[in-house]
């Protein structure tokens, strides 16, 4: 930006940024946000386009020059964290469209430090830890690259849709815990669906007690396609995937309508990639599992077709 662009400009080209990012890269999520209000989808691109920015720089993703770990992929997220931290206390932040949406967007929610402390925490992580000894261990990575996904998100859809009158202190409180149960089954999900791709990153995201509990040795994920072990374990990670979409389903009442269809949406589309898993033999090593556009479509006629 110039010095001459307006603050009102630079900041909606700071959104439109986070935008573009959002519906480039997050076709699922991006989806279900076309049913927002307009003044609630660019908040949802601002955090979108933060944690994606964060996690490019942990994965390395499109850069072929960086080496695929070390020291220099920390200090790259350290200095992305500075940045980060130095724009909530106030610096300049016209040079980085995506720093200056999400600063504004944590001003208008007050959402709290905290979580982005846990986020980065466990992005730090990813430089480090390649697998995980149970699911509890697992769990604490996921709460601060899952779970507070959900807590940051809920302030915005907990908002009126017209944006008039505060949320309820009570409501915001029961409605912490569906939110990041969603988070969790999100996440998992994922690591579900890209055990072949995670790997490649020399990373197993299932939890060592599940794979020893069916037998399945590491070099099993490696293989073109998977065995009957395998196959086991990952209906066992899919079963657990769909225990938090059902804790997050008490969340769904307690969303204004417009919010809530939304979330019923990417519920709905995230959520067949584990039928489509299923439909496919639980065989994640073979090929990645998609939602057809067909049935993303049908989803949206779905959810426009029925009550809010």
């Amino acid at each position: 930006m110039t010095r001459s662009t307006p603050p009102g400009a630079a900041l909606d080209a700071a959104y439109a940024s986070c935008r573009d990012l959002h519906r480039s890269q997050g076709r699922s999520y991006y989806l279900a946000t076309r049913l927002l209000p307009s003044w609630k989808r660019r908040h949802v691109h601002a955090l979108y386009g933060f944690t994606r920015c964060t996690d490019d720089i942990v994965d390395l993703a499109g850069d072929a020059q960086a080496p695929p770990r070390g020291p220099e992929r920390a200090q790259r997220l350290e200095a992305w964290a500075d940045r980060f931290y130095a724009a909530l206390d106030g610096a300049e932040t016209l040079a980085e469209p995506i720093l200056h949406a999400v600063r504004h967007t944590i001003a208008i929610f007050g959402l709290p430090r905290a979580d982005f402390d846990a986020f980065f925490a466990s992005m730090r992580m990813d430089l480090n830890v390649r697998a995980y000894a149970d699911y509890g261990a697992l769990l604490e990575y996921m709460e601060g690259s899952a779970a507070v996904i959900g807590t940051m998100m809920l302030p915005i859809l907990l908002a009126p849709d017209d944006g008039r009158g505060p949320v309820p202190a009570a409501v915001a409180a029961a409605a912490r815990e569906p939110a990041r149960q969603l988070g969790l089954a999100f996440q998992l999900t994922n690591f579900i669906r890209d055990v072949a791709e995670d790997l490649g990153r020399d990373r197993v995201y299932l939890p060592a007690a599940d794979l020893e509990r069916f037998g399945v040795r590491r070099d099993d994920l490696a293989a073109p396609s998977a065995g009957p072990a395998v196959r086991r374990l990952v209906g066992f990670e899919i079963a657990r995937a769909r225990a938090h979409y059902r804790e997050a389903l008490p969340g769904l009442g307690m969303l204004p309508a417009r919010s809530r269809r939304c979330v019923r949406l990417a519920c709905a589309v995230y959520g067949a990639i584990l039928g489509r898993i299923e439909q496919a033999g639980c065989d994640v090593l073979a090929g990645r599992a998609v939602v057809p556009r067909r049935q993303r479509t049908a989803a949206v006629v779905r959810e426009l077709a029925r009550p809010a």
